[in-house]
């Protein structure tokens, strides 16, 4: 008899690392144009007001300013505000 269980797919896998998503500009921050603001799978916040949406929905700043968070509606959405 064996004297350990055969592990399987289960115990074979390997360590994969990080994508390094999350939020990489907070409320109040100020934005330069092009600059990420939230790294993403699907839509859990949605774009505003300057901000546009990568084809892997990576939300980034259209203009230069500060970056706000806020609810519309039950959505969370990300907008970029000039900062005159």
């Amino acid at each position: 008899m064996a004297k350990t269980k055969s592990g399987g797919k289960t115990r074979q896998k390997t360590n994969r690392p990080g994508k390094r998503l999350g939020v990489k500009l907070f409320g109040g921050e100020k934005a330069k144009i092009g600059q990420i603001i939230v790294r993403q799978r699907g839509s859990k916040f949605y774009p505003g007001e300057g901000v546009g949406v990568g084809r892997d929905f990576t939300l980034f700043a259209l203009r230069e300013g500060k970056v706000r968070f806020g609810k519309k509606k039950g959505k969370q959405f990300v907008s970029v505000i000039d900062q005159n």
